[in-house]
């Protein structure tokens, strides 16, 4: 059995860049029996941009995922939208 990623919003927030990002990702089954990983960022306010990458099974899309998540982490991205002083 594999571990499930609920959707997941994250913020990264700089006044002082004036930077107010977001990231959202998301898993979910397709029709013929994959998974498929969505990803939506953009600038907080904004509609943004999305991708969808297709994955045979679900634990592929749930690595894919926990990967990108360490990247944006590393990045400075937060699950709150509080800004770090």
């Amino acid at each position: 059995m594999t571990k499930t990623i609920s959707p997941t919003l994250l913020f990264r927030m700089d006044p002082t860049r004036n930077m107010a990002r977001f990231y959202f990702l998301a898993i979910d089954s397709t029709l013929f029996g994959g998974s498929s990983l969505t990803r939506s960022w953009g600038r907080i306010g904004t509609k943004g941009q999305m991708r969808v990458d297709l994955f045979d099974t679900a634990a592929e899309a749930v690595e894919a995922s926990s990967q990108l998540l360490q990247r944006k982490f590393k990045r400075g991205y937060r699950q709150d939208a509080i800004s770090p002083r």
